[in-house]
């Protein structure tokens, strides 16, 4: 079994994102399993921490070394990531030399409620997860635009054209986590 790691950067509860990502999660073929992977609980990264962790980072460390690859969807706060995204990433990667980001196949989905479809964020991301050498899905790229109308009343994507779209993104990811 295939563990994908799904790492949310939204903490509201009825997030766009969070919706997204739960229907994503449905679209991965027999053999994979998608496992949420919460970020809210963590402490502002501090480096006085290096050797002496608080318990959420120790389970956030352990939980994100179990799984085999990891999709992050995401909104764009001020043209960028959400700050408990940037936190969960400078969390898992240090101390120095110990990242379990390192090597882990990536998929990026960003989404906004307006038609920018978190253009900023999609790409700021991409950045981090370079240097934290994850290996990123590179087509399709996955902006979602006016995230609020994607959605029904029961969280469910409401656009066929979008679902699929969203199925050969995992398609690609599917892929790439084969070849590594």
């Amino acid at each position: 079994m295939t563990k994908i790691g799904v790492v949310v950067g939204s903490l509201r509860k009825e997030s766009f994102s969070r919706k997204i990502a739960n229907n994503v999660a449905k679209l991965f073929p027999e053999g994979y399993e998608a496992e949420f992977i919460e970020i809210g609980n963590l402490p502002l990264y501090n480096e006085e921490y290096d050797g002496n962790s608080p318990e959420e980072y120790v389970s956030f460390r352990e939980t994100v070394s179990g799984v085999d690859a990891v999709l992050f969807v995401t909104p764009e706060y001020n043209r960028s990531v959400p700050g408990v995204l940037k936190n969960a990433l400078d969390v898992g990667s240090r101390p120095y030399g110990e990242s379990v980001w390192n090597a882990k196949p990536a998929a990026i989905i960003s989404q906004s409620i307006s038609n920018l479809s978190g253009f900023g964020a999609n790409h700021h991301l991409r950045q981090s997860l370079t240097f934290l050498n994850m290996p990123v899905v590179q087509q399709p790229e996955v902006y979602l635009a006016n995230s609020q109308d994607l959605v029904d009343d029961s969280g469910n994507i409401n656009n066929e054209q979008t679902v699929q779209f969203l199925q050969s993104f995992v398609d690609a990811f599917v892929d790439l986590i084969n070849k590594q």
